[in-house]
């Protein structure tokens, strides 16, 4: 950080008296409540607080600056954006001591929480993913023609992360109407900027993303305020995005436990000189606007407000858990009847990538703000062809090549999903989620769990090994979602199934991980009705019948399990779960009590998978219909290979068939 000059220089342009005022007003609710809630923290009345001051200045001048109903998407340290959202104190105080009034009904906590009630959108720990769900919010806006602009905030600390990266490069590349806002306070917790990156200062960021970049000094509400006002209304009539670097600094630790004896005693000296609250209070009071009188009116006032909120805040009982509460708020709401095709429908031989494209062109067709992104889903059509003519059809808004960044890719499915639009993400290759492994398991997954917003988010997953296509494309890794509540899973084993699930997908307002098998896009073919359908979600599928065994698998598995009972000669029931999360354990049930002997086969890895979680249930729950031990069989504990003779050894196949034996001798 910088040597600082300690002065602040003021200017009010053509700002009315009332506004100085409204302003003031607004910059000392948050510093108020900030000394507040320092006292109840020793008291031991709170658990924990980060503080914003001394930082107070950036957050009020961009609340004051925007519009009522546009988006803010705030971190640690933006009290202020939630007072200035006329937020109620006593929710808002509610929230921080985990009542149930409070924004997320004890769930989470301090600032972890969005109201849209208000447009404001509250952080997850990681940081980064917000500024991918600002990109989204603005994308909706730019869709919709709607005239808006939206700000997102980070740290000079987050600025280190990729979604940093990402979400600046996307916002860039499709001219969204997003004001990036970088607090550079001097630390990410301990850590002082020279040790988190190389350059000095952010504006030297912007011409690398083809964006504008302007530095403003954050303790000046003036100097805030006016730069976003003036940014925002020229944003709004040519959209684009801009990076804001606004010059602060912590003045307390990252949380109030870390406190501050890293930072240089100079530092905190000449800054404590740019105290935004008092430099502001001294500047009207010198232009005659503010006077003793009327400041002591107007911190009566606040100080009443805040105090009658904590009491209304404190009045309320501690939560009382309720089971079944918890258990339903981790999805959206949502039931509609099964569509089922009509009996005279026509029908049309389709391969399984044939359905997943009919589904997905239909559902485009049903639902006009469903907007289609992932790379090289445009002209090319993707790499496995399913979105070949989609352009063509809807349009670029509607399918849009994205660059290579799917973490930000799917924070923007969320933003889209916030303003109300459906959007679907396609990876190129499940393998590469795992770089957008955050946003589906901390946001898409707990966000309506935790402040009741749901992620109508459909990430469709081309998976599946059997293609000499080596390890990282080739990979099962539903297991590695399977364990995270928040999300469906269904992966279908053909046509039929493959576009009726995803149709179900799209029409449901949860997020949903929709597996696809390449080996099976064009290898399995089947009769299926043109219309629209669906399929339900949560059922099972008794392919097969039989009396002997009960064979549970999915995918390519209920393939090689007809296979494997064919030439064997074995009569077993072959029940596809379709569904992964949730799944049907009914079904589960009836064909265990029916057979006595079940095996799982899964192409994942053995170790962890799904397999072994299933397999476990049955021994709890059906324990006493069972006439051998329940069986598994997976894949390798190894990454996939790549020469075919090791990829055979691999896969289950031949291993799956001994088990079979194995478990009829019994």
């Amino acid at each position: 950080m910088e040597t600082t000059t300690p002065t602040l220089a003021f200017d009010r342009k053509n700002l009315t008296d009332q506004k100085l005022i409204e302003l003031y007003e607004s910059l000392i609710i948050p510093r108020r409540i900030e000394e507040k809630m320092l006292i109840l923290l020793r008291q031991g009345k709170i658990s924990k607080w980060f503080s914003g001051w001394g930082q107070e200045a950036i957050s009020i001048g961009v609340v004051n600056a925007l519009n009522e109903d546009e988006f803010i998407l705030p971190m640690h340290r933006n009290l202020g954006i939630f007072t200035g959202k006329n937020m109620p104190l006593e929710r808002l105080f509610a929230q921080f001591q985990g009542k149930l009034s409070g924004f997320t009904k004890g769930r989470d906590r301090s600032f972890h929480f969005g109201s849209i009630e208000h447009h404001i959108v509250g952080m997850i720990s990681h940081l980064g993913p917000q500024l991918a769900i600002a990109d989204g919010i603005a994308l909706a806006d730019k869709l919709s023609q709607e005239k808006k602009v939206t700000v997102v905030f980070s740290g000079d600390g987050a600025s280190s992360e990729g979604d940093f990266h990402e979400g600046l490069n996307v916002a860039a590349v499709w001219k969204l109407p997003v004001i990036f806002v970088v607090e550079h306070n001097g630390y990410g917790l301990s850590t002082p900027s020279e040790e988190q990156f190389a350059f000095k200062h952010f504006t030297d960021k912007g011409p690398g993303y083809g964006m504008e970049a302007i530095r403003i000094q954050g303790n000046n509400v003036l100097e805030v305020y006016t730069a976003i006002k003036n940014l925002a209304e020229d944003i709004r009539q040519n959209p684009r995005p801009v990076l804001v670097e606004a010059i602060t600094f912590r003045m307390r630790g990252h949380e109030e436990a870390s406190g501050t004896k890293y930072v240089p005693k100079h530092l905190m000296e000449d800054w404590s000189k740019l105290d935004p609250v008092e430099n502001y209070e001294n500047y009207l009071e010198e232009l005659g606007v503010l006077d003793g009188k009327s400041k002591e009116r107007i911190n009566k006032n606040v100080k009443k407000a805040i105090n009658d909120g904590l009491d209304i805040a404190f009045a309320e009982e501690a939560i009382s858990p309720n089971l079944e509460t918890e258990l339903r708020d981790v999805y959206a709401p949502f039931s509609k009847e099964i569509i089922s095709p009509s009996p005279n429908s026509p029908k049309s031989e389709k391969r399984l990538v044939d359905a997943i494209s009919d589904g997905l062109r239909q559902s485009m067709e049903k639902y006009p703000n469903l907007i289609l992104m992932g790379q090289d889903i445009g002209e090319y059509g993707g790499v496995f062809k399913i979105t070949d003519g989609f352009k063509a059809q809807f349009g670029a808004d509607r399918v849009r090549n994205t660059p290579l960044c799917e973490s930000a890719i799917i924070g923007t499915g969320l933003g889209l999903s916030i303003r109300g639009f459906k959007a679907m993400v396609e990876m190129q290759f499940a393998d590469f989620v795992s770089v957008g492994f955050n946003q589906i398991v901390n946001n898409l997954a707990k966000i309506h769990y935790r402040w009741g917003q749901n992620a109508d988010v459909v990430v469709r997953m081309p998976t599946g090994a059997g293609m000499a296509a080596g390890p990282f494309h080739s990979q099962s890794n539903e297991a590695w979602f399977f364990h995270t509540p928040g999300l469906k899973i269904v992966y279908p084993s053909n046509p039929y199934d493959a576009k009726g699930l995803l149709n179900s997908a799209f029409e449901d307002p949860n997020p949903y991980l929709y597996f696809e098998h390449k080996g099976m896009y064009r290898s399995i073919s089947s009769e299926i009705p043109d219309e629209y359908y669906t399929v339900e979600i949560g059922k099972a599928n008794l392919v097969k019948e039989g009396s002997e065994i009960s064979i549970i698998t999915y995918g390519m598995g209920v393939h090689w399990a007809l296979k494997a009972t064919e030439e064997l000669g074995l009569s077993a029931d072959i029940l596809d779960l379709r569904t992964l999360l949730p799944w049907d354990s009914e079904a589960v049930k009836t064909t265990v009590k029916k057979t006595g002997k079940v095996i799982f086969l899964q192409e994942d890895c053995l170790t962890g998978g799904i397999g072994a979680e299933i397999c476990a249930w049955i021994s709890e729950h059906c324990f006493e219909y069972l006439d051998a031990p329940v069986m598994r069989e997976g894949s390798l504990d190894t990454p996939v290979p790549f020469a075919s003779n090791l990829e055979k050894q691999f896969l289950p196949v031949e291993r799956f068939k001994e088990k079979l034996k194995r478990l009829n001798e019994f």
